[in-house]
């Protein structure tokens, strides 16, 4: 029921940012300063493709189905070693969840996908799952170093891990654990990550836990952040 109740808050939050792209309301905004004059200039473009977590705006992937946009998620920003994907739910006409799990009676990691743009190509907006809950960073913020990083979770031994991505960079800004519940159990996690400054204007966040049998990644709740 958490991942149901966090999965609907993220779909509202995407839609609202959706129209209010559309609308010409939010932007984003790039500033250049030049040295003959000290007025600054700013230009703006319209992409409601920032919204999504995979794929970037930026690469040349497309996906024309949600299955398959949904497993190269799993693959490229879950780093999930054989995720199988189930049946497509249909939302809205252009949106809906694809579940996708990595053992036959595995937990499920709920992909959220919706057609973005006028190729009617499919974008991930991100994920969730039973084992974890994001309470803070919120969908669409803008983050910065520390961050603070809490929740609700449950996982073997209490260990959860986490990696803070930039788009387009293969290594996280930072990644670590931390502890929540366990024994099927929802207990609170709360970190503070420290990182970098980051390249990219935006990013994800990822949350997970891992197999007690060889490590690999059992289920993910996944934001879009800004930076």
């Amino acid at each position: 029921m958490g991942s149901r109740r966090w999965l609907s808050t993220l779909v509202v939050v995407v839609l609202v940012a959706v129209a209010a792209f559309a609308a010409g309301y939010l932007v984003h905004s790039t500033t250049t300063t030049t040295t003959s004059a000290p007025a600054t200039t700013t230009s703006t473009s319209l992409d409601p493709t920032w919204v999504a977590t995979w794929p970037t705006s930026s690469s040349a992937i497309r996906y024309s189905t949600p299955t398959a946009a949904a497993l190269g998620f799993a693959r490229s920003v879950l780093h999930m070693t054989s995720p199988v994907a189930r049946t497509f739910q249909q939302g809205d006409t252009r949106s809906g969840e694809v579940p996708i799990v990595t053992t036959a009676n595995g937990p499920v990691t709920t992909v959220l996908v919706r057609q973005l743009t006028s190729d009617n190509s499919w974008w991930v907006l991100g994920s969730a799952c039973a084992s974890v809950n994001i309470t803070l960073p919120h969908a669409l913020e803008a983050v910065s170093s520390p961050l603070s990083l809490t929740g609700q979770s449950t996982a073997f031994e209490a260990v959860i891990n986490y990696s803070l991505y930039q788009d387009d960079v293969a290594s996280p800004l930072v990644s670590g654990t931390t502890m929540g519940g366990s024994n099927g159990v929802m207990g609170p996690f709360s970190t503070t990550l420290t990182f970098a400054a980051p390249t990219h204007h935006y990013g994800v966040m990822v949350v997970y836990t891992r197999s007690a049998k060889d490590g690999s990644v059992l289920a993910a709740s996944a934001i879009r952040v800004a930076f």
